[in-house]
């Protein structure tokens, strides 16, 4: 027979606040539930997990590393070359669904494998595509990102089930660092192996080797069953519960319920909903940044004279080297700081999360409206309001995660980061680097052939990210509003 037994385990009042793993409780003495402690294997495993998220952002943000010289060899005018970033993009958001539905429903440690083989196979044959089959090239970024979208959407709830709340915060908080390190080290690479090789082919040769490495250690570290916290058997830190449950088939709230039936759910959480579109705004001025702001400070610097026009087989790549650098260093202490900020303020105001994504979201879209103001007078300038506006929005990487994980109930977890990071790119940064592109080039049309309407050209286009993250942030203070009741739904 099965039966439910509940335990409770009574928590000081200020640590009876957020998380992914509320339930419904009754009391008992605090001796029946001891709390729970992750085992050094849990770290190793995460350990492999941030591993492998840091090579999946390598190998993102090669392109855009080396996009003068993929635009020169494969002749690609500013659409054609954010259509390659969209490509990417459209592919990755298609597969997160179906991946996490898989991954609520089957073994996860075979879905990340099978992944992380899947795209480092494919880039490193990118690397040996002719300049006469562009289309070839454009079909294996698309790839990619299906490869890529196996291992986004599960490995946040691998990290999820294996921490309690103190805990699992500070690790999707490391978790979540590996992205702008990634994506900066994808920018640093992608620009050194250029220019030391003379052929930016080899940057797409690089990732492969280290993907292969990740698998390895997936297959000798990560449990072939990853433990799954459900309303059957969990540790409850958050709410300061601990319940253990053996469910009876077929018990409302407990049985296996439709792909279908979780989105509608979801759908009707107002927080998940808003804090959604929130992300959406972000991931539009991220991916819009990520792909175009070095060629723009190349322009601008044809603009001032500061360098000459490039007409060699691999082009100058400081710029990405810089920006790659600012990427990793606003990427840590953004999220870093994101964290601890949230932590702290999260005693003191139950609305701490929505709220400082709304601020951060804010406040990079001034960065980001003065950097693009001042850039054909100073790129020292730009430099330094670019790398305010990354840290911004580097800030609600984990938060924004942790927002979703405890607003949403535990079996709903992948499929509710599947659907975010569906809408999030679709609306987001899918579209954003190819509409900047060809607004570029509609722009360029219209006026006469020079470096001052190339550079014009994309700065004009820019301005559409200021708008789109002031949205954002007012999405974020939307999801203030129904934070609390939605928490506490989860939790039942």
């Amino acid at each position: 027979t099965h039966e439910n037994t509940t335990l409770q385990l009574a928590l000081p009042l200020d640590e009876q606040n957020y998380g992914a793993t509320a339930a419904r409780t009754r009391h008992v003495p605090r001796e029946a539930a001891p709390r729970h402690s992750p085992a050094k294997r849990d770290y190793v495993v995460a350990g492999v997990l941030c591993y492998a998220n840091l090579i999946n952002f390598m190998d993102w943000f090669i392109v855009p590393g080396i996009l003068l010289d993929i635009q020169k060899y494969f002749r690609l005018g500013d659409g054609g070359a954010g259509l390659l970033q969209t490509v990417f993009i459209l592919c990755y958001m298609l597969a997160a669904p179906v991946f996490g539905y898989l991954g609520d429903r089957r073994n996860r440690k075979i879905i990340l494998g099978a992944g992380i083989f899947f795209w480092s196979g494919v880039t490193l044959g990118s690397s040996f595509i002719h300049e006469l089959y562009s289309w070839i090239f454009f079909l294996s970024r698309g790839l990619v990102g299906i490869g890529t979208a196996s291992y986004s959407t599960i490995a946040p709830t691998i990290i999820a089930d294996l921490f309690d709340e103190g805990k699992r915060t500070t690790m999707l908080s490391v978790f979540y660092i590996f992205i702008p390190v990634g994506s900066g080290l994808g920018y640093v690479l992608a620009s050194s192996m250029a220019d030391a090789t003379g052929d930016w082919h080899w940057a797409f040769r690089v990732t492969p080797c280290l993907g292969a490495l990740a698998l390895v250690l997936l297959i000798l570290v990560v449990p072939r069953r990853t433990q799954r916290r459900t309303e059957a058997h969990r540790a409850l830190s958050i709410s300061g519960t601990i319940r253990v449950a053996a469910e009876k088939p077929g018990v409302q709230g407990t049985g296996k319920t439709t792909w279908c039936q979780d989105v509608l759910s979801l759908c009707k959480n107002w927080s998940f909903v808003c804090s959604t579109l929130g992300l959406t705004a972000m991931a539009f001025v991220t991916g819009a940044l990520g792909l175009w702001v070095p060629l723009f400070l190349y322009r601008a610097q044809l603009v001032q004279g500061l360098v000459s026009p490039c007409l060699q087989e691999s082009c100058n790549s400081s710029n990405s080297l810089i920006f790659g650098g600012i990427t990793i260093g606003t990427g840590i202490l953004g999220v870093v700081a994101g964290a601890e900020v949230a932590r702290r303020l999260r005693k003191i105001n139950n609305k701490a999360d929505p709220l400082i994504c709304a601020a951060s979201m804010f406040l990079s879209a001034l960065c980001l409206y003065i950097a693009l103001v001042v850039a054909q007078t100073s790129i020292l300038l730009t430099f330094v309001f670019i790398a305010f506006g990354e840290l911004f929005l580097s800030v609600n990487w984990a938060v924004v995660t942790d927002i979703l994980l405890y607003v949403v109930t535990p079996r709903r977890q992948s499929t509710a980061i599947a659907l975010q990071i569906l809408v999030s790119h679709l609306l987001g940064d899918a579209g954003s680097p190819y509409l900047i592109g060809i607004i570029s080039n509609a722009i360029q049309a219209k006026n006469p052939s020079s470096f001052q309407w190339s550079f014009w050209s994309l700065q004009y286009s820019f301005i559409m990210c200021v708008f789109i993250g002031v949205f954002g942030g007012s999405f974020f203070l939307l999801t203030s509003f129904y934070i609390e009741e939605d928490r506490k739904e989860a939790a039942q």
